[in-house]
């Protein structure tokens, strides 16, 4: 199972220079986690995109519709305290934004429940130096 932070589930929802490589990994393990945040998030990233002309809004669209259509297939991990605790002491560990290190909590709090080979995947190159001292795989 692969565990999608929002940035690499964006790459899955507008054409982005890893698109082809993050389609590749969804191929390969098709067994999708992410936080309940993450639609939110992702949301967000293509409003962005459309402000800054980088999208279309026909383009927006067909992302939000890909949007839905991955909501169908994926585990979603919910907000419950003991992420929101062990996101607190992710910011107190490693240099996270608050939403990476609820994202990255809600992917630990998933492998300590019975999945401990759990891959992490996301775009934010920031975020991908904390997974793997928490004992996550990190797919670049």
């Amino acid at each position: 199972m692969i565990f999608w932070d929002s940035s690499a589930l964006v790459t899955l929802l507008v054409k982005e220079a890893d698109t082809a490589r993050r389609f590749e990994q969804l191929r390969s393990d098709s067994a999708m986690a992410v936080s309940w945040a993450s639609p939110v998030e992702c949301e967000s990233a293509i409003q962005r995109r459309v402000r800054e002309s980088a999208l279309k809004a026909s383009d927006a669209r067909l992302a939000r519709a890909r949007l839905i259509e991955l909501t169908r297939a994926w585990h979603e991990v919910a907000p419950t305290e003991g992420v929101r605790r062990l996101a607190v002491r992710l910011l107190r560990t490693h240099p996270l934004r608050a939403a990476d290190a609820l994202q990255l909590a809600a992917a630990i709090t998933l492998a300590n429940a019975g999945l401990p080979n759990l891959k992490f995947a996301s775009a934010d190159d920031q975020l991908n130096e904390a997974p793997e001292t928490e004992n996550l795989i990190v797919l670049s």
